[in-house]
């Protein structure tokens, strides 16, 4: 914390107007670095040199390098240079939370997933940054051009301003799925699976081939028990689970929020889990085991299936089986469909920024916001953030289409090359790439995952649920709740899963919820939502 704080810079930054005309939105002392007219296409940079201190979640993938090509380039373009406040990945939360409440945050707080924002809305630590919309003519402009409305409209506190700047995607690029021996697959002339049910039918004939096999041995069992199993399923019966899971989901048809955990939906979920490991197609230990455990079983021919995404594919799977079963194959299969149908579940919104109250006081607060803007949502800073800089690490043909040069490698692409694109340059960074074009966010995607992305691509977006805003009042009281609830449930989805408790309980674990006040919990959700449509037409 200490060296956090020490860290930090007085920090230098923004013209808006307010969503609230109530709102002071005199910044004429507030100017200082700010670009006189700076607008969508424009290149920001500021008049005179600046710092801007920013949270940094150093992954331990690519773990920050001073000397990154990223620092340097992004100064020569802006005229800002920004003070890394470095937090190892597996503590950025908690350490976002101290200094947020130490009131020694940096004023950029990338890596901020909503609704985490919330707890730090009330107290005033954070920034209305729908006040300050004038001020970044990119974003504004990537919000109306794509639609984006109704997922902003699920930011808005109840005050009706929002305090997150998310990353915006112009379509949903969904990644993770299952997946699976293609070559087993062939062995028994199985077809691809297309549903839940498919995949049931596959796992079942592999069991009847190799019963001594778990064909399904899956990963990520932190912090959530299978959770981006339970996420994928969750999505597939329009309901959420595992890393996804939300306390409220909404019922289009009676038009009002219900309890998740209890739902109908989520009992089909827990059910299909359960079937599962009953019939031993799911290995159980999938619950608790390391990703080390199940990625050893996978290379060892102790199982066939996982959950994953296309980094995990290529960067840990294949190059497993390739060591240990080199005739072994294995593919990304289309998202299985289930109960809601063909629906890409990937939401256009991601992460993103908050910023620092303390922000608004400093003289440099426009050209700070200018430059978020720039950096985050112009096509240029976009491009720049993903993919470095022209002719050295890629370049362009005519048409636009962006190639890696041949000695910088990226998620299996030259993988013969000397260097690594987040690495040794730092783009591709999480800290700074968010969203974008389907061509920029998936120029790197092999044809394998384009012909994926495009089958998912003719699926209908999971229909975005309508703002429910608590007061602060109501927020402290949830908060009260929601740790209790959602524990019990996760501990009761795996109780079910592995046969501990048998599904003829269900009502009494509703029983149980309801006396843990998911019902209260529900009628203050109801009620926010019934509010903000009152208020907001």
């Amino acid at each position: 914390m200490a060296l956090a704080t020490a860290g930090l810079l007085a920090l230098s930054l923004t013209t808006a107007c307010s969503e609230d005309p109530g709102e002071s939105t005199d910044l004429s002392e507030n100017k200082v670095g700010a670009m006189a007219t700076y607008g969508v296409g424009d290149q920001f940079k500021a008049t005179e040199a600046l710092s801007f201190s920013t949270l940094y979640n150093n992954h331990t993938f690519y773990p920050l390098k001073e000397d990154w090509a990223f620092w340097s380039e992004l100064t020569k373009r802006t005229n800002v240079k920004i003070e890394p406040v470095a937090v190892p990945l597996s503590d950025y939360e908690q350490k976002r939370s101290l200094l947020i409440g130490a009131g020694d945050a940096p004023l950029i707080i990338p890596k901020t997933y909503h609704p985490q924002e919330d707890a730090f809305v009330s107290s005033g630590a954070i920034l209305p940054v729908s006040d300050y919309l004038d001020l970044m003519p990119n974003f504004k402009e990537k919000i109306t051009k794509w639609n984006l409305k109704p997922e902003i409209d699920n930011l808005r506190q109840a005050d009706g301003k929002f305090y997150l700047l998310p990353g915006v995607h112009e379509k949903p690029t969904q990644d993770y799925t299952v997946l699976v021996r293609t070559d087993i697959m062939q062995e028994l002339n199985l077809p691809v699976p297309k549903t839940w049910d498919d995949l049931y039918t596959v796992l079942k004939a592999m069991k009847a081939k190799y019963p001594n096999v778990y064909p399904y041995s899956d990963l990520f069992s932190k912090p959530n028990p299978t959770g981006a199993l339970l996420g994928i399923l969750g999505s597939s019966h329009a309901t959420y689970a595992g890393w996804d899971f939300q306390h409220a989901t909404w019922d289009p048809t009676a038009k009002k929020f219900t309890y998740t955990g209890s739902s109908e939906q989520y009992k089909q979920v827990v059910t299909y889990l359960h079937k599962l490991v009953a019939e031993g197609l799911l290995d159980p230990e999938s619950f608790t085991q390391t990703d080390d455990q199940a990625r050893q079983k996978l290379a060892n021919g102790k199982s066939f299936v996982v959950t994953g995404n296309a980094q995990t594919l290529v960067n840990n799977h294949r190059p497993d089986l390739a060591k240990t079963l080199p005739n072994a194959k294995m593919a990304k299969i289309p998202l299985p469909i289930g109960p809601s149908g063909e629906v890409n579940p990937f939401p256009r919104l991601e992460n993103g920024i908050m910023i620092s109250s303390k922000a608004r006081e400093s003289k440099n607060f426009v050209a700070m916001m200018q430059f978020i803007d720039w950096l985050w949502y112009s096509d240029a800073g976009l491009e720049f953030a993903r993919w470095g800089v022209e002719g050295t690490t890629f370049t362009k043909d005519a048409s636009g289409k962006r190639t890696l040069v041949p000695d910088v490698s990226f998620l299996g692409l030259n993988p013969k090359a000397s260097k690594h694109l987040q690495k040794d340059f730092g783009f591709q960074n999480g800290v700074f790439a968010y969203g974008g074009t389907p061509d920029l966010v998936r120029g790197f995607f092999s044809p394998e995952e384009l012909e994926f992305q495009k089958v998912m691509d003719a699926r209908k977006p999971r229909e975005v649920p309508p703002p429910r805003p608590f007061t602060d009042e109501e927020r402290e009281q949830v908060s009260l709740w929601e740790t209790p609830l959602k524990d019990f449930v996760t501990q009761n989805t795996l109780k079910f899963a592995l046969g501990q408790r048998p599904l003829s309980e269900w009502d009494a674990y509703v029983a149980e919820l309801k006396a843990k006040n998911s019902d209260q919990y529900i009628d203050l959700v109801n009620k926010a939502y019934e509010r903000f449509q009152k208020n907001n037409g």
